[in-house]
């Protein structure tokens, strides 16, 4: 049998459609407050992926603009904005409680063969005798239970290894720097567009994360508001998420009560295969 979060993560990613260009996705609790912004992610890029024929997507610039009811189904509404003889269009909005939640421009192109080159991948030990985050979370409930317990629970359709040793759960301050190895738990279905919509879903497990590492015992000590504003997404060149693919992240700047950070994803053999950049909110509220 399938690995049980790989299989609902599947059945996320299967939408209901309810009518031409409407579709209907349901939610999971993987234990955030809200929705997770990588389901909505996912689920807007399959949306679209449903109403382009001979295209697959090559970039996506989304916002996210209230937070996911985590109880409710989420609608999303295709725009077919263009659909050219190379390139198509789509605009995407989540609507929730008859409120829009997120909305999403993504572009598609048939293929075609051009010039190539890419960023080299960095020289980091491979994912096979690497902790998974799943061990390194037990750990951390061992060492401190009365802080992590509540994580332990939590269930991810994905294998994702740091590639730095120290316990991410426990070290209190760190650079804005994150290199880790991730796949999913299990194969899954070949089919292109479905390898898209689960790699921008775990894209943003992450990839805010990487901004916040510089504060995170400041931000655990203070009453700070964290969330995440946009994100985007290029598609270089296809890949299967079910086998390794290395993603590189940094933080460049953080200001403004908001936080920046980047990341590269490459297969095990070096190829660039996406590039990802997300905004969030850091912001310190007054203590009431």
């Amino acid at each position: 049998m399938m690995h049980s979060s790989v299989e609902d993560m599947l059945k996320l990613l299967d939408l209901e459609q309810i009518e031409e260009n409407i579709f209907r996705g349901e939610s999971r609790d993987i234990g955030g407050k809200s929705v997770f912004g990588g389901q909505v992610l996912g689920q807007a890029l399959a949306a679209a992926c449903r109403t382009v024929k001979g295209s697959s997507a090559h970039s996506l610039h989304a916002y996210f603009l209230r937070p996911g009811d985590m109880t409710a189904p989420i609608v999303y509404s295709v725009d077919r904005i263009r659909d050219g003889h190379s390139f198509a269009t789509r605009r995407i909005v989540a609507i929730q409680h008859g409120r829009p939640i997120f909305n999403m421009a993504a572009s598609f192109q048939k293929e075609e063969s051009g010039f190539e080159h890419q960023n080299g991948m960095p020289d980091v030990p491979g994912p096979d005798d690497l902790p998974s985050l799943a061990e390194l979370r037990r750990q951390a409930v061992e060492l401190d239970p009365d802080r992590f317990k509540d994580r332990s629970a939590w269930q991810v359709p994905l294998d994702i290894r740091p590639v730095l040793p120290a316990n991410p759960y426990l070290a209190d301050t760190s650079p804005p720097l994150q290199t880790l190895w991730m796949r999913t738990l299990e194969a899954v279905p070949p089919a292109p567009d479905l390898h898209q919509a689960i790699l921008a879903y775990a894209s943003d497990f992450a990839l805010f994360r990487t901004a916040v590492l510089p504060y995170k015992k400041a931000l655990r000590e203070m009453n700070a508001q964290m969330a995440s504003l946009d994100h985007s997404m290029w598609f270089h060149r296809p890949c299967r998420v079910d086998q390794w693919l290395l993603l590189v992240m940094e933080s460049p700047s953080a200001s403004g009560a908001r936080g920046f950070a980047t990341g590269s994803i490459f297969t095990r053999d070096g190829a660039l295969v996406a590039t990802i950049c997300q905004e969030g909110l850091m912001r310190i509220n007054p203590v009431s």
